[in-house]
């Protein structure tokens, strides 16, 4: 059975910074703070409605935390202005090195979905703007599921979707938090860590690999020993 890779989007494949020209135009020399707390606080909003059970979907999650960002940073933007935002938010670009980084993977013969928070339009428009739609066997939303990573049941929901395993699925990830989600529910994680800034949770879970970027995962996937990683033991009443 071929190998499994669910793709997270936002911050992995996507650049979720790619908004910083247009907020630099707008702010000025805030913009790399300002970029930063919005996107803070765009998981955090959506790990509290995942917690709280008071679904919103991820797009009002983005809206709220840019509200927020404004506030915080002192930094009242017209409506016409956020707009604006949220509609470069739809056309975000990709990371450099993942057109080519798919186009290899693919060519391994590996299963490649694309796994996200973001409702499934969403993130459609987002992988046909970046030109990488086409390496993807499917889209697989949280927002089917009316929560959020890392919620157990999204992974769940993953693999049934895919028609795959655990032990047979790779979660890869820019954000710690959804490879720890997906470790403890029996996947292993590839971290993708873009910056050397980038902190992994000091937890008890740790990625099975960490790479750099798209080209290091294809090297260290093929060199990784499939039965050698750790999970949690979770309940059975998922």
């Amino acid at each position: 059975m071929a190998t499994t890779l669910a793709f997270d989007v936002y911050g992995t494949l996507i650049n979720t910074h790619g908004v910083l020209s247009l907020l630099e135009n707008m702010i000025g020399d805030k913009a790399q703070n300002f970029s930063n707390t919005w996107r803070e606080k765009q998981l955090e909003y959506s790990f509290r409605r995942g917690l709280m059970q008071n679904y919103v979907p991820f797009s009002v999650c983005t809206k709220q935390a840019l509200d927020y960002a404004c506030l915080a940073h002192k930094t009242p933007l017209s409506d016409d202005q956020k707009q604006q935002l949220l509609e470069q938010y739809k056309i975000l670009p990709a990371f450099d090195d993942v057109k080519k980084g798919l186009e290899q993977l693919k060519a391994q013969n590996y299963r490649l979905f694309a796994f996200s928070n973001g409702a499934a339009d969403a993130v459609n428009t987002l992988l046909e703007t970046a030109g990488i739609s086409d390496y993807f066997e499917g889209v697989v939303s949280a927002d089917d599921m009316k929560t959020f990573k890392p919620n157990p049941g999204v992974y769940s929901h993953f693999l049934r979707e895919a028609n795959s395993t655990g032990a047979n699925t790779w979660l890869i990830s820019s954000n710690p938090f959804d490879i720890t989600g997906a470790i403890s529910h029996g996947m292993r994680g590839a971290w993708i860590k873009r910056s050397e800034d980038s902190i992994f949770d000091p937890w008890e879970i740790t990625p099975t690999i960490t790479v750099c970027d798209l080209h290091d995962l294809k090297n260290k996937l093929a060199s990784n020993n499939p039965v050698s990683y750790t999970h949690l033991t979770l309940p059975t009443n998922r």
